[in-house]
């Protein structure tokens, strides 16, 4: 089963509480852990390949509403692997110095290197997302952003980035459960915003702007995966199974550096 394909994105958005590819929670979490020590692996290899120059790193990007899975997702799938090969960035609201710049600048400095996974926590999707709700710029500012969103992409994987864009589509039911268990938990308070509730209003707003950004910028090179997130563990089981699916891709093998006379260092070793 390739799980890429299954979950691309059609044209369309699957009921949030389908669980496409495995049935069962306890099937599912099985298949997840099981696959941990795999990821493992590979992202190590990854790594080290790219510490002998192998220009290849992944690039996961994470898309959703307000308390979609973003923050969970990090966590109990990125959180599988070496912390030391991957970087994530969380993009909030933009700074003084990043409105300074053009829309990409900030999101092209968080790249991830040459053997790293990148994750992005929201992206360069936002300035076609919440600016085009919220009017933050003219339409004829936003609307040519598409564009240069695929040309970015396509300037990214020519280096030798793989990108994997995760939207984790979430119903407004199960957005408003989950808002609800933050508001009695103390522990996640630091999660709520003033905004989190007015942003609700706006579901319908939000679920056209993802319709747009999804059928416009899903390209061959960088495609939309569509991850129906109502339920947590078939979240997890989804990213795991799209990045360890890229991963293997990548075809990866342990590399040996170049110049390096590895049986005379170990017999000078041994003759100590």
């Amino acid at each position: 089963m390739d799980v890429r394909e299954l979950l691309r994105f059609d044209g369309s958005l699957p009921d949030p509480r389908e669980t496409p590819g495995v049935k069962g929670k306890e099937k599912a979490r099985k298949e997840t852990a099981a696959l941990a020590p795999e990821l493992t692996d590979l992202q190590e290899r990854l790594f080290a390949n790219g510490k002998l120059g192998d220009p290849r790193k992944v690039l996961l990007v994470l898309q959703g509403m307000d308390a979609s899975g973003k923050d969970g997702t990090v966590k109990h799938v990125v959180g599988q692997v070496n912390p030391a090969g991957c970087r994530i960035t969380s993009f909030g609201k933009p700074t003084k110095e990043e409105l300074a710049h053009d829309f990409l600048w900030r999101i092209t400095n968080a790249l991830p290197a040459a053997g790293q996974i990148g994750v992005f926590n929201r992206s360069h999707y936002e300035d076609v997302l919440i600016v085009r709700v919220h009017d933050l710029v003219p339409r004829t500012v936003w609307s040519r952003r598409y564009a240069r969103i695929n040309a970015f992409e396509k300037r990214v994987a020519a280096s030798g980035g793989s990108v994997v864009k995760v939207f984790l589509h979430i119903s407004p039911e199960e957005q408003k459960q989950r808002l609800l268990d933050r508001l009695e938990d103390p522990t996640k308070h630091w999660k709520i915003g003033t905004a989190d509730i007015p942003e609700r209003h706006r579901w319908d707003d939000y679920q056209a702007a993802y319709l747009d950004a999804l059928a416009k910028c899903s390209t061959d090179i960088a495609p939309w995966y569509v991850v129906p997130a109502d339920r947590k563990w078939y979240r997890d089981w989804a990213v795991s199974n799209l990045l360890a699916e890229t991963l293997r891709s990548l075809d990866l093998s342990w590399p040996t550096p170049s110049g390096v006379n590895l049986k005379g260092m170990k017999k000078e070793l041994l003759a100590e």
